[in-house]
């Protein structure tokens, strides 16, 4: 039996009927960017998750670039984030000639350590990056508290969380600005690159728009600085609105996935992050070893796919290391990229594919 850590395959065979609907309808309509479908789905994603607007974009990386500009982000500004997430809201910041200021983790939970945030804030601090990592709500509430008392804003990085909900509020309905991927392995993931921007600010909305389609406020005049050309299409935007119907349903799977590995892997070689409750979408399921290589390696012969996320901190990445004013340290986020490994979660995972991950594991760990 071999598994890989996602297949995408199978989720689009589930619902292969439904996919061939939508994108037919669109090739019929002869509409193909900036129709009815992305009218449709941005008023259903805002709804989704409690906001006023969704502004659909090209990709998750764009929303949070695009996202920092439209809050007046730019040269000589700060912005708190943390350095476990894959790198993509330091290289937004930098794109806007701001800087990032690294905060560590805290271990339970991977999430930013709101105990370290508040020393972190300088007099050019202009914003906190909060990144819901693997899917489960960072510690929104402080961390509003802390926001609004510095006079900043907050960008929650929410590209693994669709879905996920703490006392009612859903991922991206916390801070000013909700970002957001759609690649094709999240929660809700498109059939291509695609992402979105959701806010309750009228004018904050109107910006966004603008720059996500050259800067322009009308057809042809572009007035805003950093515009770029980052529009979610009709036939992505189709295939989200559908998928959105299904994602309650999709993340409840993963949870019970999550909830069976852990229950049935117990062994002093294996620490798990807190368990996964209504407030974790649970995009990765992540174990921590300290013979995660080893590990990795016995799980491979047995026929069981893994991954690492991430590998490597952010500020240990050559590209923008090179950006900083001087080293970093994080010890939490140091050990993390050194044990994290990314086991076999989706949906369609059968519970026989479940179980033989189970036996894998603890029959790997009995050699670390």
């Amino acid at each position: 039996m071999r598994i890989p850590v996602n297949d995408l395959k199978r989720q689009a065979l589930s619902i292969e009927g439904e996919l061939n609907a939508a994108v037919s309808r669109v090739i019929r309509s002869g509409r193909y960017v900036g129709g009815p479908e992305l009218d449709a789905f941005e008023q259903a994603f805002a709804r989704a998750c409690g906001r006023r607007y969704c502004i659909g974009v090209g990709n998750g990386y764009d929303a949070i670039e695009i996202g920092l500009r439209g809050l007046g982000i730019g040269a000589g500004d700060e912005v708190v984030t943390v350095a476990n997430a894959g790198g993509f809201g330091s290289l937004a910041i930098l794109m806007t000639h701001a800087l990032p200021v690294y905060v560590d983790v805290d271990w339970s939970t991977m999430n930013i350590d709101t105990a370290k945030v508040e020393r972190a804030l300088t007099r050019r601090t202009r914003a906190i990056i909060v990144t819901h990592l693997y899917g489960r709500l960072a510690p929104m509430e402080p961390i509003v508290r802390i926001a609004r008392a510095a006079g900043i804003s907050i960008i929650e990085d929410a590209a693994q969380a669709h879905g996920a909900v703490r006392n009612g509020r859903p991922a991206g309905g916390f801070g000013d600005v909700g970002c957001f991927s759609f690649y094709p392995t999240k929660c809700l993931g498109a059939v291509g690159d695609a992402g979105a921007i959701v806010t309750d600010d009228e004018e904050l909305a109107t910006k966004v728009r603008a720059l996500r389609q050259y800067g322009w406020v009308g057809k042809m005049v572009a007035e805003l600085g950093g515009g770029r050309n980052s529009r979610l299409d009709e036939i992505q935007a189709a295939v989200l609105h559908l998928k959105l119907r299904h994602l309650d349903a999709w993340n409840a799977r993963r949870r019970a996935i999550d909830a069976a590995y852990r229950a049935m892997i117990e062994h002093p070689a294996i620490d798990w992050p807190d368990a996964a409750g209504e407030d974790h979408a649970v995009h990765l399921c992540v174990l921590r070893s300290r013979d995660r290589d080893r590990l990795r390696t016995r799980l491979t012969d047995a026929g069981v796919g893994t991954s690492v996320h991430y590998p490597v901190p952010d500020y240990g990445q050559p590209a923008l290391k090179a950006a900083l004013p001087g080293p970093v340290s994080l010890p939490v986020t140091d050990r993390a990229s050194r044990e994290v490994l990314t086991l076999p979660n989706f949906p369609e995972m059968t519970n026989e594919e479940v179980g033989h991950v189970i036996e894998a594991v603890r029959k790997a760990v009995a050699f670390v």
